[in-house]
């Protein structure tokens, strides 16, 4: 039984559904109520006393953090290692993506949209240059490339789309650049869960409304 504490809406935890539909994997879906103070309850702290979306416990083993999952659950349940291949240099991409995708360019939507979202804060024109920055690397990354690691979809992709998904619900203008909206186009047919992983897009939508 694979128990997945989480909220749909959750970027990093849309990520962990659509890999877990990858490699055939069924979550226990646990939903998690932060603003009713669910994580921070003692039988939650005891599973992960970080309290942070998404955990997962398979069989008793506890993992946090959205990428440390993505590979986990590729490494131990992929039927090949087409998400994440053991080839050393292959590999390195990917993860300098998944690096990327934490802590730059989810990092630039975190400081330009949590701060208006949930303290009303205004909007801080030099954040948004730093949205603007990522961007451009993806773009950059991704020029001559249908995927954003390789020649195939990886655990890469499956974060990426996570992330440039929820920067679509925020009203982020994507289609300016011409590499990420193509890659994102392709991604959105051939990313397994990606309806779910729209839904709670959908979901966190209703923040920016």
């Amino acid at each position: 039984m694979v128990d997945f504490y989480y909220l749909p809406g959750s970027s990093p935890c849309r990520s962990v559904i659509m890999a877990a539909k990858a490699v055939g994997v069924d979550l226990n879906k646990k939903l998690l109520n932060l603003q009713d103070g669910e994580h921070l309850k003692p039988e939650f702290l005891k599973i992960n006393p970080q309290h942070t979306i998404p955990t997962l416990v398979d069989n008793g083993f506890a993992l946090w953090e959205s990428r440390a999952i993505l590979i986990y659950l590729v490494e131990k349940y992929g039927k090949t290692d087409s998400l994440y291949p053991k080839c050393p240099k292959k590999r390195a991409v990917i993860n300098q993506r998944l690096y990327f995708d934490m802590g730059t360019l989810y990092q630039s939507f975190a400081n330009y949209y949590y701060p208006q979202m949930f303290a009303k804060a205004p909007a801080d024109p030099e954040a948004f240059k730093k949205i603007e920055a990522a961007f451009e690397f993806l773009n950059l990354f991704l020029e001559g490339q249908t995927y954003a690691a390789g020649d195939s979809l990886t655990i890469a992709d499956i974060a990426l789309v996570a992330t440039v998904s929820t920067f679509e619900v925020a009203g982020f203008d994507i289609s300016k650049y011409a590499n990420v909206n193509k890659w994102y186009e392709n991604a959105k047919k051939v990313t397994p869960g990606w309806d779910e992983n729209w839904t709670g897009c959908i979901e966190f939508k209703k923040y920016f409304e």
